[in-house]
């Protein structure tokens, strides 16, 4: 299972993540932020209380972080446990993302 908090200021949608991203939720996760993209200039996903990351939620954060590039927008991923951190770096993650 995984909640999802949405704040929008002005060209900024923060998300609040909480629980899985897996292979069940992450299509939801897709399909509740990918309509936000094209009007935004940053996206924050809020990572403190995501207790597990599997492919398809890699997956989904990958097409996120290209999309909003190609856009010269940014993502930008924050409260990142040390668990999802090491998802992160044997992935390479740590390389394609921007955790603050």
């Amino acid at each position: 299972m995984l909640n999802m908090e949405k704040k929008q200021e002005g060209s900024t949608l923060t998300v609040k993540l909480a629980g899985r991203l897996d292979t069940n939720t992450a299509p939801v996760f897709q399909s509740e932020v990918e309509p936000f993209l094209a009007d935004l200039s940053k996206l924050i996903l809020d990572f403190e209380n995501v207790d597990y990351i599997s492919s398809a939620g890699l997956r989904v954060l990958l097409t996120f972080e290209q999309d909003l590039e190609e856009q010269g927008k940014t993502m930008e991923l924050c409260h990142v446990n040390d668990m999802i951190h090491d998802v992160f770096d044997v992935t390479g993650f740590l390389d394609i993302l921007t955790i603050i």
